[in-house]
């Protein structure tokens, strides 16, 4: 695409037709991604300003620079700087008009909270699968576009990367996509050029405040989402949630409730729950029909109203609705469960946060079993006030806990389980830094009908240290330890 219909400004008219007219073929905002027919915006980031790698994005060949500064241009060994008073603005209009704005054709439902992003996400996908739709996925875990799936790096991608890939489910002719959008992607604007169809709001607990310093403010860049809505899009909302009448306040959308426990728009009565998943009758404004699923607790029962709530304004027959939940039978690191033939339960969970950790707990302990054994960590260099919540809830769930190392990071791992360990209100834990030793003790343990939960991790396939990160894939530790045990 010629560069003078990819940035529209006074300053491109004043260019001469050789400059104006250079043909584009990327636009990124990242010097390690730049190449000779890119256009190269360096835009201030939440850690470092881009203008400090201009000089390696044209060492990797970039010819077409955007810049701050007094506006105007130059060319300098063949390359074109162009300077505007504000790159990012630039960078927007320029990926807009590049991509071609596909959120106008893919129906976008973005997806935030503390918790459950991930499920509805796979939920969604399953119900308009089974309703004949097809729904990419940009997530924590991968973004699923047609039969290709691509390692998420971010929960939200980057806005340059969003783009192309809505565009590329634009181009594969699929309808919608679930997308998980968190606080990080709306407080940094990565989600400012979407048009979205339909928003939801699972719930709000603590969460990221080494980023968002107070709850209100990781509340209010939740909220951007809603408030940027249009009359015509949907807002669904957890009426359970106490912030979630706030949020209904805040939207000029069409504010569709669900609810476990309250009055609202679309709710679960009659809950059966056990080991095998649950059963509920689904009662919205127009009808009501029974779900099966085989996801177990409550959390799971709260993420199904959301993922039915959004399909049902999308007038999916209720038939495709119950056979999609029905057909969803597994989330990666969300309540996983892993048999390698053992004779007790074992469960890996990304819960990581105090809240989250008591769902799952909560959720396990209306299973059958005789102790439940915690194995779990926190992060480093994210949120330390949540650290002594996860072991008061460990202290009070969990019959054992070991304590051991989750992603320490830059942090000294036994530094932040000592800030870890202050929360236990009992002597029912152990500490052990070793994550792979922690895993062994955890399931020496266990006899038969105990239930282990591995907790922090879920997905992920890897620990990051200091200097440096390695593999680490739970489900293989398991299986290998497991099998010296055995």
């Amino acid at each position: 695409m010629r560069l003078d219909k990819i940035l529209s400004d006074e300053i491109i008219e004043q260019l001469p037709t050789e400059l104006s007219s250079r043909e584009i073929s990327v636009v990124v905002c990242d010097s390690r991604l730049a190449e000779k027919t890119c256009l190269f915006f360096a835009v201030e980031g939440s850690v470092k300003n881009g203008a400090q790698f201009i000089a390696d994005a044209v060492s990797r060949g970039a010819k077409t620079v955007v810049g701050q500064g007094v506006a105007g241009y130059k060319v300098e060994n063949g390359v074109l700087y162009i300077n505007v008073n504000d790159p990012a603005k630039r960078l927007r209009q320029a990926v807009d008009n590049f991509y071609g704005h596909p959120s106008g054709s893919v129906k976008c439902l973005g997806i935030t909270g503390t918790n459950g992003k991930t499920t509805i996400t796979y939920l969604l996908r399953s119900i308009f699968g089974e309703a004949g739709k097809a729904c990419g996925v940009l997530g924590t875990i991968q973004h699923v576009i047609g039969d290709e799936v691509i390692e998420a790096k971010n929960t939200t991608p980057g806005l340059v990367d969003i783009q192309k890939y809505l565009a590329l489910m634009r181009d594969h002719k699929m309808q919608y996509c679930a997308m998980e959008v968190s606080s990080h992607g709306l407080a940094q604007n990565r989600v400012d050029l979407i048009d979205f169809s339909q928003a939801i709001f699972t719930n709000l607990t603590q969460d990221h405040l080494d980023y968002h310093k107070t709850e209100e403010e990781y509340f209010l860049a939740k909220a951007k989402l809603f408030t940027s809505l249009k009359s015509d899009a949907y807002a669904v909302i957890n009426m359970d949630d106490p912030r979630g009448k706030r949020l209904a306040k805040m939207t000029s959308a069409k504010v569709i409730g669900y609810a476990v426990d309250n009055r609202s728009e679309v709710r679960a009565v009659d809950v059966k729950m056990s080991a095998a998943g649950s059963e509920f009758k689904l009662v919205h404004v127009k009808g009501e029909f029974i779900v099966k699923t085989c996801l177990i607790g409550k959390h799971n029962i709260y993420n199904i109203l959301a993922a039915a709530s959004a399909a049902l304004n999308e007038n999916i027959d209720p038939k495709f609705i119950q056979s999609g939940i029905l057909k969803c039978s597994l989330v990666k690191g969300r309540l996983e469960k892993v048999d390698y033939g053992q004779d007790y339960s074992i469960f890996i969970d990304y819960a990581h946060t105090d809240d989250a950790l008591k769902n799952v707990l909560e959720s396990l302990k209306k299973l059958p079993h005789q102790k439940i054994i915690l194995i779990f960590g926190c992060g480093g260099d994210r949120d330390k006030t949540k650290r002594p919540k996860m072991a008061k809830v460990a202290g009070e769930l969990a019959d054992y806990s070991i304590v051991t190392s989750d992603n320490p990071r830059s942090e000294d791992p036994k530094q932040i389980i000592e800030e870890v360990i202050k929360g236990f209100n009992k002597n029912n834990y152990e500490v052990e830094v070793d994550r792979t030793e922690a895993i062994r003790k955890g399931l020496a343990l266990a006899k038969k009908g105990d239930i282990v939960l591995l907790a922090g991790k879920g997905h992920e396939t890897y620990q990051i240290f200091k200097d440096k990160t390695i593999d680490y894939d739970e489900r293989v530790v398991i299986k290998e330890i497991l099998h010296v045990i055995n």
